[in-house]
């Protein structure tokens, strides 16, 4: 198979994909927070400790896109926006579960 044909079957391949969404520095983070309830913005802000305004409003609004989190925007003065996690969003806690708990029994080697 020829590279330009790999990285085609790559980009198709509903695995590759998944892994590549997750693999994001604050997909998991997001997720795992949302898994316990819905989150107004600000305290998501305040949660994920790192994540910088503008990274934290890209994961949102592609996890948002992928149907794993809904957004809801309360009326008032300031409107107030809250996230939860989708039916979908939470048929992949489990995976992400057991991927935190394989994750603790074999650190890999790296950064501490």
């Amino acid at each position: 198979m020829g590279r330009t044909k790999y990285l085609a079957s790559m980009a198709e391949c509903p695995t590759h994909r998944l892994l590549q969404r997750l693999g994001g520095r604050w997909v998991c983070l997001v997720l795992k927070e949302l898994a316990a309830g819905p989150l107004h913005r600000g305290e998501l802000g305040r949660v994920i400790a790192g994540a910088t305004p503008k990274m934290l409003t890209e994961t949102l609004r592609t996890l948002e896109r992928d149907d794993l989190i809904s957004r809801t925007v309360h009326e008032g003065v300031p409107p107030r926006v809250e996230y939860a996690l989708t039916p979908r969003g939470a048929s992949l806690m489990p995976v992400i579960e057991a991927a935190t708990e394989w994750a603790e029994r074999n650190r890999l080697p790296g950064a501490s």
